[in-house]
């Protein structure tokens, strides 16, 4: 069966940000849990691993609503990635009801911005918008009358 997934790309703090959308969404990181980048094999030509990235995240994953899974990595400057901070990505939620949709909104806006506030919108939903505390940007449209 086809699904969709999110990947986000952080500096050096995945791991901080995979455990507060865990206190979200609840469940357990899937697939092999946490792989670090002090887990690889060496491989020819590839660069010695600095000590201090050993322990960054090479991959995660945590299923949230509807079997999506989001999944990330540490993207540090020291291995040569430059992560840019944007309006690049959204993660749409659409959630059963509308006190679910409530409960994610605040939560993910805590720390964060609220861009539009939860409400009865034109097409039908109830709709909000927020960036949370680590500049991702989250849209809710909760179709349910409950």
């Amino acid at each position: 069966m086809a699904k969709v997934s999110t990947y986000l790309n952080f500096p050096r703090h995945t791991e901080e940000v995979f455990n507060f959308y865990k206190s979200v969404f609840g469940g357990e990181f899937s697939g092999n849990g946490i792989a670090r980048l002090g887990d690889l094999p060496p491989g020819e030509g590839m660069p010695q691993l600095a000590e201090a990235d050993k322990n960054l995240i090479m991959h995660i994953e945590l299923p949230i609503l509807g079997g999506h899974l989001l999944m990330g990595t540490d993207a540090p400057e020291s291995m040569g990635f430059h992560v840019n901070y944007g309006n690049n990505i959204h993660i749409n939620l659409d959630p059963d009801t509308k006190a679910e949709t409530k409960r994610l909104f605040e939560a993910l806006s805590a720390g964060g911005k609220v861009t539009m506030e939860l409400q009865e919108v034109f097409w039908g939903a109830y709709y909000g918008s927020c960036t949370d505390k680590y500049g991702i940007q989250w849209m809710f449209n909760c179709t349910a009358n409950s």
